[in-house]
């Protein structure tokens, strides 16, 4: 709630602050460029066609991007520098009252780019409305390449840096191979070893076996 506040609050009052520049520079425009160029030079301006070239286009110029929430942070610094010039080589020893050429204006003018370099502009211009779409495509290619990390046949990397075989999907499950019958093993005890047992109990020898015939 209180950034959807600023946005709103950041939105007036920059939209007001360029349509005053906008006006000043569009003043100085039509002036022309020596008209305005010599009043610099009446008003003490140590080089009055460097600062009437420099504020007729920087005032007319950043008060529209002003208005759009374009390059509002580069803008509002190019304002403030020319708004501190205005202040120190043709207001400051006039006082503060606009009625006797003082800093009253070009100090709340300045004060207000301050606000908006330290700031910026808000969500709500072209600023705001390029990070929004920047930032969307970032997440969905991060997202893209989650999925393909992860996906079926993506390789996975060991601590080392090889990479080993393929995981398997979730679903996919091994192939059971039947496991093959034992042939059981008879028990039974043959007779020679039943006669053989039979003599060991009888404390008699057993009877000399004959040898399989070949």
């Amino acid at each position: 709630m209180k950034r959807v506040v600023f946005d709103v609050v950041a939105l007036i009052t920059r939209v007001a602050t360029g349509v005053i520049f906008l006006a000043h520079g569009w003043q100085k425009w039509l002036s022309g460029f020596g008209a305005t160029a010599q009043q610099f030079r009446q008003m003490g301006s140590p080089v009055p066609e460097l600062a009437a070239g420099y504020t007729t286009v920087v005032e007319t110029i950043g008060g529209i991007l002003l208005i759009l929430g374009l390059l509002v942070r580069p803008v509002a610094l190019l304002l403030l520098i020319g708004m501190l010039g205005a202040i120190m080589f043709v207001h400051a020893g006039n006082g503060i009252l606009t009625a006797e050429n003082g800093w009253e204006l070009p100090g709340a003018l300045g004060a207000l780019t301050l606000l908006f370099l330290t700031l910026g502009g808000g969500r709500l211009g072209l600023d705001g409305l390029f990070r929004s779409i920047f930032r969307r495509r970032a997440e969905r290619r991060a997202g893209e390449e989650g999925l393909a990390a992860y996906g079926p046949g993506a390789r996975r990397t060991e601590p080392d840096g090889g990479p080993t075989t393929p995981t398997a999907e979730p679903g996919e499950e091994k192939p059971r191979v039947p496991r093959q019958p034992s042939e059981p093993r008879s028990s039974r005890l043959s007779d020679q070893d039943m006669r053989d047992i039979d003599a060991l109990v009888a404390d008699e020898p057993p009877p000399h076996r004959k040898p399989p015939n070949r």
